[in-house]
């Protein structure tokens, strides 16, 4: 039932891609409630996987490669359907989507074995670190697909190609609200995830290098994205180019710390 819950999920992320990139292929609107409708269908079997994997383990299915990922799929979902729903617009279901479907994916391929026993005193101590770091990651890549679209549009306009970009995209200046939004989104999590993970660390004599390692660094990359905003002055342009970046940075650090780790009961 896992494996089904998982595949009824991923299919419903890349449907609502589908959805939202249709009026590509032909004049219309786009289907806002049917891909709000498909991102939350995939919300609820993607819930519903991850609770009969707790049922399963006997523990909140958060450390592992594969509950990671999982996780992690669910978060950018999330985050998507809360941007899609408070903008009123789905296109940023055209990267997000494929990236949840992805996560998820590799989440699911990779299997739910038994990751270790969660302490009981700090199993909800741990298990709050873990979803706030992983709802940070959302967050920034939301902020990187609103980035990235910024940048789409913004070619458009100067090349003055007044082509399906300009017609179904949402406005600039909306891109650029998700893009700062989120990127504060990050921060705060981020944050609030390292901070959980320190007391964590301290109170039960626990140290994993490559956590702290991607965890620190995502951290990093989330603070100077808002920090640019906020006290660097950074315009929307800048911003939309460090949010890919520092995205595409956290990413490759995490592959590369889990290429390197022979640990498997982390959360990474």
């Amino acid at each position: 039932m896992i494996a089904v819950a998982h595949f009824i999920a991923i299919v419903c992320y890349a449907g609502a891609a589908a959805l939202a990139a249709a009026p590509f292929a032909r004049p219309a609107r786009a289907p806002v409630a049917r891909v709000v409708g498909a991102l939350a269908a995939g919300l609820g079997a993607h819930a519903v996987a991850l609770l009969l994997a707790a049922r399963l383990l006997g523990q909140a299915p958060v450390t592992g490669f594969g509950p990671a990922l999982s996780l992690a799929g669910l978060m950018v979902a999330a985050t998507l359907l809360a941007a899609e729903v408070g903008t009123k617009d789905v296109t940023l279901t055209l990267i997000a989507g494929p990236l949840a479907a992805i996560l998820t994916t590799i989440g699911a391929a990779s299997g739910f074995p038994p990751a270790g026993e969660v302490a009981a005193a700090g199993g909800a101590w741990l298990i709050s670190h873990i979803a706030l770091g992983f709802f940070g990651f959302a967050a920034l890549a939301t902020a990187a697909a609103a980035g990235a679209m910024y940048l789409v549009e913004r070619r458009e306009l100067r090349s003055r190609r007044f082509g399906a970009v300009l017609r179904l995209f949402p406005p600039l200046a909306t891109l650029d609200r998700v893009n700062h939004v989120s990127a504060l989104a990050a921060c705060f999590a981020l944050t609030a995830g390292i901070a959980l993970a320190t007391s964590y660390s301290i109170a039960h004599d626990t140290v994993r290098v490559p956590e702290i390692v991607w965890g620190i660094t995502a951290w990093a990359a989330a603070t100077a994205l808002a920090f640019g905003r906020l006290v660097g002055g950074w315009q929307a342009r800048r911003a939309a180019l460090a949010s890919g970046v520092l995205f595409v940075v956290v990413v490759a650090l995490y592959v590369a710390v889990r290429m390197n780790s022979a640990s498997t009961g982390a959360f990474l």
